[in-house]
């Protein structure tokens, strides 16, 4: 079958995503799933939901996230079999991480090894203002919910024969039991560009995902990363827009190929608003076929 063939292709070449449309308020989230399935048919290897718990302005093209992401994800994990389940990214410093880990471990538990934990420090100060968290402690929050998160993760629970438990600056417990761990480490994504985020990828990312660049500047980050990472491998990739090729969508496959030439891993596309979206995904990936077999 052509879908199979061109699925085959993108898998050898670079890990191609869809980031779902969850901006719109008025949106159905039923449609979202039913892209989510058509993402898997078509032969994606990956869905996104990004995240914004309380954006200063209406969700849209700036703020996505209208749909809580881990809760839709568990839906969709429901009616895939093999597709990737993944934050792009959710605002980790907003998050409390004990009840995070405990969702995260969970999707992993519907969908082994098809989850990915993609986490960012945040931008928009006015929402941290909102939730009363201080936006300039958001990169040492992120860093302590990481390792208190990874903890959980791996030795279910805090505490133990020395008694000291987790005593972080921003978050605490003596001692406590976490179940469901997950079947696997859960891999976790650094979403970001600043030299913090690349730093942070290459300590405890097992992905970065970029947003912003161009493919030229993609490059130089990914080296920076690598120099960075020092042997760790963290794989690189990240999102673009129908919108950064004048929705037309051969030039987006060819903007695509340009970003596997520039060393992209896995790309993450939003194909723009849900009415038209499958008709959308699925010539882009035609499109995508033939430009690889050009060459």
């Amino acid at each position: 079958m052509e879908s199979s063939r061109l699925s085959r292709t993108a898998e050898e070449t670079m890990r191609l995503g869809v980031v779902l449309p969850d901006g719109a308020p008025g949106a159905d989230p039923r449609t979202v799933v039913a892209l989510a399935r058509h993402a898997e048919a078509l032969g994606y290897a990956a869905v996104w939901l990004p995240d914004h718990p309380l954006p200063p302005a209406p969700y849209g093209p700036v703020y996505g996230g209208v749909f809580e992401p881990l809760t839709l994800l568990a839906h969709i994990a429901a009616v895939t079999d093999r597709i990737t389940l993944g934050t792009s990214v959710l605002i980790l410093p907003l998050r409390d991480p004990f009840l995070l880990a405990k969702q995260t471990a969970t999707l992993e538990r519907l969908a082994p090894g098809r989850v990915v934990l993609g986490v960012g420090v945040g931008w928009e100060r006015s929402e941290f203002d909102a939730l009363r968290v201080e936006f300039g402690d958001r990169g040492a929050r992120t860093d302590e919910a990481i390792e208190l998160i990874q903890r959980l993760h791996r030795t279910g629970g805090v505490g133990g024969a020395d008694g000291t438990g987790f005593r972080g600056r921003f978050y605490a417990a003596e001692s406590g039991v976490f179940e469901p761990r997950p079947t696997a480490p859960v891999p976790l994504m650094i979403g970001g560009t600043s030299d913090a985020a690349l730093r942070r990828a290459a300590r405890v990312g097992d992905m970065w995902q970029a947003f912003g660049l161009t493919p030229d500047e993609f490059t130089a980050r990914k080296e920076t990363l690598r120099t960075l990472a020092a042997g760790r491998r963290v794989r690189a990739g990240t999102v673009i827009s129908l919108t950064d090729s004048d929705r037309e969508i051969a030039a987006l496959a060819r903007y695509a190929r340009r970003w596997e030439a520039a060393g992209a891993e896995q790309l993450g596309i939003h194909f723009g608003e849900p009415a038209g979206a499958v008709e959308r995904m699925t010539e882009f990936m035609r499109r995508y076929g033939e430009e690889g077999a050009r060459g």
